[in-house]
């Protein structure tokens, strides 16, 4: 039990110690990632509906 709470004291410690991003950086960084997100989707779905469409005129598919 002793370790469990010294575990949980040396972590707060570590918490203080750390920068946080603030609320402006957090927006900007969570935007940032939907962003590209987006566009490596609308990129795969692109080469995918491609290669489908190549692969389709190969086998003979519709």
């Amino acid at each position: 039990m002793n370790k469990a709470i010294n575990f949980l004291r040396e972590s707060y410690f570590e918490l203080k110690k750390s920068v946080w991003l603030s609320r402006a950086q957090m927006v900007q960084s969570t935007i940032f990632v939907f962003i590209v997100v987006a566009v490596v989707s609308v990129y795969i779905g692109g080469i995918d509906f491609i290669l489908s469409s190549v692969l389709g005129k190969f086998i003979g598919g519709n």
